[in-house]
């Protein structure tokens, strides 16, 4: 009797196996109907919690004004623009619309653990209308590769105590502290573009964590009218940011860095560079409680050491270069 009844369980189960087994690791987004979904949030709403293969939405051309929450409990998901510069991704929320606060102004919110998203526009086009975010992201181990991220003050917040990110060969836009957050960050080959006189970056490092933010090869550009740019400034007491190897046009300001009005900071925040090139690469004129790296301190930097707090989690992409 226990062998019939054992059976007829493996019958009932079979069409919840293949319904599982016939899921589909990719779908399509596109305006016109075409894919499986019309807007990005569907795509994402339409993912199973907790994946643990790489489900890929794949986003056709086109301008999709829409405001966009993959939340925690979505993981390995994957977000792919057909082009970056004909994908995107747009809305104008911002600070003080509707009593709507800096970390509810978001285009786009990335709470989930390991989120990649390539070749898509992530922008808050709400203007110079004070704290307007794009990209908001606090899940693990997230990467961003070859993305345009574009807003005024506040464009990426990068939050989590313990949150990693990777950004490589991405176009990032701002006027003030348009990087800011406590995440543990690396930037390799990115533009890093000021639309204004004003700061870059507002780090929030918490107490004991070794690093921050690290740019890697990148380039500092600037508009015109804007001459008089600051590498950043400490959000919190223990903030930390670091260039290595980064060109930095005439706007970066000879004494690089400020301590936000808090002498106290200049103390316990942590701000260096190594081998800055560029005619805002003045070292020898930085204000005196940043640092100019050694040789052998800058070897400090690479993702080996800079992701290992809580694993050995290292982006494939950087596996790949």
């Amino acid at each position: 009797m226990k062998k019939y009844i054992w059976l007829i369980g493996m019958f009932i189960a079979l069409p919840t196996f293949h319904l599982f087994s016939q899921e589909k690791l990719s779908i399509t987004v596109a305006q016109d109907g075409s894919g499986d979904y019309k807007t990005i949030q569907e795509a994402v709403s339409a993912c199973q919690a907790f994946q643990t293969v790489n489900k890929i939405i794949f986003i056709r051309n086109g301008i999709y004004k829409e405001k966009v929450l993959i939340d925690s409990f979505l993981t390995n998901v994957k977000l792919v623009g057909e082009s970056v510069e004909k994908t995107v991704l747009t809305f104008d929320d911002y600070a003080g619309k509707e009593n709507m606060g800096t970390f509810r102004s978001y285009t786009l919110k990335i709470t989930g653990d390991d989120i990649v998203v390539e070749n898509l526009t992530i922008e808050n086009s709400a203007g110079e209308v004070g704290q307007a975010v794009a990209l908001h992201v606090e899940g693990d181990r997230c990467i961003f590769r070859n993305c345009r991220l574009i807003g005024n003050q506040d464009t990426v917040y990068a939050a989590g105590q313990k949150s990693r990110h990777y950004f490589a060969d991405c176009y990032i836009e701002g006027t003030t502290d348009f990087i800011f957050g406590a995440a543990t960050i690396i930037f390799d080959r990115c533009i890093i573009h000021s639309k204004r006189n004003s700061y870059i970056t507002a780090a929030s490092t918490p107490q004991g964590n070794l690093f921050g933010y690290v740019f890697r090869n990148c380039k500092l550009t600037a508009n015109p009218d804007a001459t008089r740019v600051y590498l950043g400034r400490p959000w919190r007491d223990y903030a930390r940011v670091v260039f290595l190897n980064c060109e930095m046009g005439a706007h970066i300001l000879s004494e690089g860095w400020h301590n936000w009005d808090h002498p106290e900071r200049e103390k316990t925040s942590f701000y260096a560079e190594y081998k800055s090139t560029g005619p805002g690469a003045a070292s020898e004129k930085r204000i005196g409680w940043t640092h100019q790296l050694t040789e052998q301190e800058s070897e400090t930097y690479v993702p080996e050491k800079i992701f290992q707090e809580e694993s050995s989690w290292i982006p494939a992409v950087i596996k790949k270069d």
